[in-house]
Parts: C-alpha cells; sequence; structure tokens
C-alpha cells in the first residue's frame, strides 16, 4: 500500500485493501541481468544464442527475419485480424502526426542581436522491444513502432520474443520496422544497446516487457536512452453514486487477465456502488476464461476504497498516479480536469482503456509505479531531440560579453572570462 497522510487516512474507508505491495514477491534478478548484459556486450551474438536456449528453449539459426518470412507471416493473417490491426495502424499514426504537429521548431531574437531557437531532431535509430509473452498482443509493435516512423526516425529495429506468435512479425512489419529480430528477454536489451555481429546498436530504446526487459533498460540506460521503466499494468476507476457496476468490474478484470501482478482498483463516493462492485467482480471471475491470471491479479492487488467526499476522492487518486484512470462520475469531464496525477485518462463511461490498449489512437505504453506524478507514456515526441541553438551578431556581443566576462571573474573562472571578452578586445584580453 502507499503511505497515506494521516488527514486522508481519515476519510478513507477500504472496502478491500491489497493484500501484496506492487514490490512484493519479485525475484532479486540484478545479478543476473547484470551478467546477462556484460556476456552479450563482450560475446555478441554467441552469448545471445546461449540464452536463447536457455530462456526461451530456441535455437535459431538466424535472429533476423527476413522479408520473405515477414511477408508469410503478413500472408498468414486472416483478413479480418490484417484490416483491424491496419484500422489501429491508421488511428495511432493520424494521432502521432497530430501530435508532430505541435512539436514545432523556434526561433527569437531575445534582445537585439542574440538569436536563440531550437530544432526538432529525430533519433537516428530506434530499438522497439516487443513484448510476446502469455498473449499475442498485435497492438504492441503498433505502440512503439508507428510514433517512431512519424518522427521520422532514420532507422527502426524491432526485437521480439522467437517464441512470440507470428502474427507479431505481421504487426511489426506492417507498422513500418525496418528490420525484425527474434531475439527476447534481457538479451535483446543488451543486443540493442551494444549491437552485435547481427544487431545494430541503437540510440534509444522503447516498450514495455517483463521484469527482466525492465531491469536490463534500467542497467544499459545512459548511454542509450530508454522510454521508461514500467511495471505491471494498472488501473483505477474514480466513480460516483451514477457508476453501473457491471461495467466497472468488467473493465477492472479486462486489466487484470494481463498479469497476475496487474494493480486494479475502485475510488468511489458511494458505499453501495463499491459493495456492487465486490459482488460483480467475484461473479464475473466465474465464468471468464483468463481468470487463472485476473482472480489472483484481484486478490492480491485489487482495492476499494470509499472515500467521504469528492475531495478526498481526488486527493486518493492523485496519490495513486494509476497508468490507467476510468472517470464514472455525474460529470466526468469536469472530474478531469480536477485530476492531475495519470497515464492516461478516460472520460466518461464509453472510454475504456481497452479501446485506448487496442486501437483507439492513444498510446498504451504508460507510466505505472506512480512515475504518473512526473512523466506521461510514451508518444511522438520520445523519439525526437529538442536542440537548442544560439547564433549572435556583433550588436549582440556587446550586449553579453561584459555581464558574461564579469561573472567568469566573480567565479575566478579565467579562461571563461578571457573567452567572453575576446570578441570584444580582441587578442589583448589574453596577455
Amino acid at each position: 500500500m502507499i503511505p497515506i497522510g494521516t488527514q486522508l487516512h481519515s476519510r478513507l474507508t477500504y472496502l478491500k485493501h491489497p493484500e501484496r505491495s506492487a514490490a512484493d514477491g519479485t525475484a532479486d534478478i540484478e545479478s543476473l541481468v547484470k551478467g546477462v548484459l556484460q556476456d552479450v556486450r563482450a560475446n555478441g551474438d554467441a552469448a545471445v544464442r546461449k540464452y536463447a536456449r536457455e530462456f526461451d528453449k530456441s535455437d535459431l539459426d538466424a535472429f533476423e527475419v527476413s522479408m520473405a518470412d515477414r511477408e508469410a507471416a503478413l500472408a498468414e493473417l486472416d483478413p479480418q485480424t490484417r484490416a483491424d490491426t491496419e484500422f489501429a495502424i491508421d488511428n495511432v499514426r493520424r494521432f502521432a502526426v497530430a501530435q508532430m504537429a505541435t512539436i514545432a521548431p523556434l526561433e527569437m531574437e531575445i534582445h537585439p542581436g542574440i538569436h536563440l531557437g531550437h530544432r526538432v531532431i529525430p533519433i537516428e535509430r530506434i530499438g522497439c522491444y516487443v513484448p510476446g509473452g502469455r498473449f499475442a498482443l498485435l497492438s504492441a509493435p503498433i505502440m512503439s513502432i508507428v510514433p517512431a516512423k512519424v518522427a521520422d526516425c532514420a532507422e527502426v529495429i524491432a526485437c521480439l520474443p522467437p517464441n512470440a506468435h507470428r502474427a507479431m512479425i505481421a504487426g511489426c512489419h506492417l507498422a513500418g520496422a525496418d528490420r525484425i529480430f527474434r531475439i527476447g528477454g534481457a538479451q535483446a536489451i543488451a543486443a540493442m544497446a551494444y549491437g552485435t555481429e547481427t544487431v545494430p546498436p541503437v540510440d534509444k530504446i522503447t516498450g514495455p516487457g517483463n521484469a527482466f526487459v525492465n531491469e536490463a533498460k534500467r542497467q544499459i540506460f545512459g548511454p542509450v536512452g530508454i522510454d521508461q521503466l514500467a511495471g505491471p499494468s494498472e488501473i483505477f476507476v474514480v466513480a460516483d453514486d451514477t457508476g453501473d457496476p457491471v461495467m466497472i468490474a468488467a473493465d477492472l478484470l479486462a486489466q487484470a487477465e494481463h498479469d497476475v501482478r496487474t494493480r486494479v482498483g475502485l475510488i468511489t463516493t458511494d458505499k453501495a456502488l463499491a459493495e456492487a462492485v465486490l459482488v460483480h467482480v467475484e461473479a464475473q471471475l466465474e465464468t471468464l476464461s483468463t481468470a487463472a491470471v485476473a482472480a489472483p491479479a484481484w486478490r492480491d492487488y485489487g482495492e476499494i476504497v470509499i472515500c467521504d467526499d469528492e475531495d478526498a476522492m481526488i486527493e486518493y487518486s492523485d496519490l495513486v498516479a494509476a497508468e490507467h484512470l476510468q472517470v464514472h462520475t455525474r460529470d466526468a469531464h469536469d472530474m478531469a480536469r480536477r485530476l492531475t496525477h495519470y497515464g492516461s485518462i478516460f472520460i466518461g463511461k464509453n472510454a475504456s482503456v481497452v479501446y485506448s490498449d487496442k486501437c483507439c489512437g492513444t498510446n498504451h505504453t504508460l507510466p505505472t509505479m506512480g512515475a504518473a506524478r512526473y512523466t506521461g507514456g510514451l508518444w511522438v515526441g520520445t523519439y525526437v531531440k529538442i536542440c537548442t541553438y544560439q547564433w549572435l551578431e556583433d550588436k549582440g556581443v556587446a550586449m553579453v560579453a561584459l555581464p558574461a566576462g564579469r561573472q567568469a571573474a566573480t567565479e575566478q573562472m579565467e579562461g571563461h572570462r578571457r573567452a567572453a571578452m575576446f570578441r570584444l578586445e580582441g587578442a589583448q584580453v589574453l596577455k
């Protein structure tokens, strides 16, 4: 459970406590991942092949998916699946294009003769990790590859586990991946970060993965960029007495089936709604085919919190800072404006998280574990750099040289003072 101040705590009643913290029950994988990274960095493809055999029970002759195999995977898609995938790609692309249009170059003359600006520069080579574990997540490659192509990155490569469903290869192909590799886990992150005989080193790695992938991204960060460190999925619903308990239960369980560590919750001002949601979650689990995953998630990480009033509901929601936040209140748009911390917000009963997860156009790779307090999710801006520049006319130098030189002298940085004054006084400043 997250720490709650005494004043807020007194205004909350838990109908269902989470039994475990999201930080509980995770293996100590830091040293294992460190060894994998070091091995791949030193031994390249040989190490990748070793870990593919050990972790994925795979012994591929070649890691890269050939164009012929890509086209074959595409041909294997049934027409409706392909149409649905292309619908999702089009929506994500259209939204990313609109977002990209808001990221504009800038140049201004801040004082006479002093020109400042910034350029929007695509990151050159992107590595997209595409998870392919429990489900064939056809939306996963779309969310990381399409925005990179919209941002005009020079090369986008994708890595997905060798045992991933072949429809995932088709999804990477349709989304626009320049190269696709059947490499999974921490070894995929290592291969993209350091490069091997087969896999080129990338400048930034995006996309979610399991705990090993997440830890690998954490360890390689620095020389290589990452999008974020994403934990298990999260959904919370903020609701008043107008909430539909059957609908809310269905939405909670839709996310709970992602992983046994998915965090799901209801934050409400209405006790009757809270009690009804609890009943309907249990009832729906009885017929849910993925209950083997969703039931432990609900049991261990599910929570229902009854708040004294709307202010307490808002305060607690912002404290949770959920990855996905649904708003089911009488005036959902007004409530959404009052909420601050979330990865993505779903306003009104019609806006289910599942639509964003799959195809409506917003990105489903979002901050978890409270990171929504300081960042948003994956978007087209993740794939560009905003780099500043400046150029000065003589009259601009006359304005900034003396203040810069005096400041450098105060700081006793003589080299800085000389460089600042050279443009006014010439070489004599070096004497």
